[in-house]
């Protein structure tokens, strides 16, 4: 069996194994990568971002149109089922795998197909006729659900992030045991389909990483809408039932449902490398300790994306794989890596970047803040979807940006215009841009300028 020898192998084509293979591709280098799943782009593309979020997006259209006073005046009634609203996600996750395989093939990057693991630190083996060679590696190989022992999740009303994108019913109600993103974003969906939703908090607050202000609108719009949040609680045992499952927690609490999703927590996917024969040991959960620039305890051997952990955010592994790429290339390292912006698709939406009232304040840094009602802007008013804010950290002495914070409809998008704005050079990262800025009129983008008005005017 002869090896097949190149500059550079990656493991994985979702978001982070995908940037480092393109910028590979483009440095000139020899690239090849392996891809253990039937179709390239990952957990992203396949059951992950792209079929949650365009489910988001189905059952977030049925619902505004369900609410329009012309169709409720008609008497036109609908109650879709989860396939029905699962329907559309397929053709864009198909579009998805069709165009980045035309990356690999016009930047001649073979796709391997198989599991890889590791001979020695520049061999993997895929299987006995196949064994390709690099000079260095990189591990993009992703994340799963973490999935406790004595759950079973085999049983039809349990589920995980991966699994309940296949529920074949519509349910009566749903326990979600985990508040991090992806059980707010699950107990939003839900909730929106008019599902009794209860969730599951293990921590005190939702979301603990976000601005207080911003954690506070979140959990005041999800109660509104009729979930049922239940703080600092943990799990005893789970009892499923022909007709639902039983949540037991620790307090005492029973809670029964029709199915439950778990959210709790996620596992690298590294069992599978054999990383011991390269004296790689990941954590408990399977993620891979890397230094600043991606690399592993063995130099040529790197790691990006959801297997090294925080923060597991596609955007942020596209990044990372690119600058992991760059370090091999000898490179100068100016990607932005830094001040990654949040993007949280609960409903409203959340996106934030920079720093939070919380740690400025333990930093001792002064700063003041602006505000902008969504309310009060006439395209919200327009649209009708006028439930939101957007919120402006900014140093009180020299008006540098050191925070935006954004909840409503479209924050993802709006978020960006803070970010480009942030990461200018000074003088021009301030606040002033904002107030001396024509924005179009009527948008949301006008939410900038009035909330810098608002900041400005709280200090004289």
């Amino acid at each position: 069996m002869a090896d097949q020898k190149f500059d550079i192998v990656v493991i994985g084509t979702g978001p982070g194994g995908e940037g480092a293979a393109m910028q590979a591709a483009k440095g000139g280098k020899r690239t090849a990568v392996i891809e253990a799943y039937k179709q390239i782009g990952g957990g992203c593309t396949h059951w992950g971002t792209i079929p949650s979020k365009a489910l988001r997006y189905s059952i977030y259209s049925v619902m505004e149109a369900m609410n329009n006073p012309i169709v409720r005046e008609m008497g036109i009634h609908a109650n879709p089922s989860i396939a029905q609203l699962r329907a559309s996600s397929r053709s864009i996750i198909a579009k998805q795998v069709t165009m980045r395989q035309t990356f690999y093939e016009r930047n001649n990057v073979p796709v391997f197909s198989g599991q890889a693991r590791f001979i020695d630190a520049n061999t993997i083996e895929i299987d006995s006729e196949t064994r390709i060679r690099g000079d260095h590696i990189i591990i993009a190989t992703g994340s799963r659900p973490f999935r406790p022992e004595g759950v079973d999740f085999a049983h039809p009303r349990i589920f995980d992030s991966d699994t309940i994108l296949d529920l074949s019913f519509k349910p009566q109600s749903i326990t979600i045991y985990g508040a991090g993103v992806i059980g707010c974003e699950y107990a939003s969906m839900f909730r929106n389909l008019s599902i009794k939703v209860n969730l599951v908090n293990t921590r005190s607050k939702l979301l603990e990483f976000l601005d207080d202000e911003i954690i506070d609108a979140l959990s005041y719009q999800m109660r509104e809408s009729g979930v049922i949040l239940r703080h600092n609680e943990s799990f005893s045992r789970i009892e499923p039932h022909d007709d639902g499952v039983v949540l037991y927690l620790e307090s005492g609490k029973q809670v029964k449902t029709d199915i439950l999703l778990w959210a709790n927590g996620r596992t690298g996917n590294t069992e599978s490398l054999d990383l011991g024969n390269i004296g790689i040991t990941p954590n408990t959960r399977g993620f891979i300790e890397v230094n600043q620039c991606f690399q592993t305890i063995v130099p040529n051997v790197y790691a990006v994306g959801d297997v090294i952990g925080f923060p597991s955010l596609a955007s942020a592994a596209y990044m990372q794989g690119r600058s992991a790429t760059r370090h091999i290339l000898g490179a100068p390292d100016d990607l932005q890596l830094t001040d990654i912006p949040t993007g949280i698709y609960t409903s409203p939406e959340i996106s934030s970047i920079g720093k939070t009232e919380r740690e400025l304040t333990a930093a001792k840094i002064p700063y003041e803040v602006g505000h902008s009602q969504f309310k009060s802007l006439a395209r919200a008013q327009i649209t009708g979807r006028a439930v939101g804010m957007l919120k402006i950290l900014f140093h009180r002495e020299t008006l540098e940006i050191l925070g935006v914070h954004c909840f409503g409809p479209n924050a993802a998008e709006i978020i960006h215009i803070g970010q480009a704005i942030m990461k200018q050079p000074a003088p021009n990262n301030t606040l002033e841009y904002f107030v001396n800025t024509t924005f179009n009129y009527p948008t949301m983008a006008e939410a900038y300028r009035v909330a810098a008005l608002n900041g400005y005017n709280r200090l004289f």
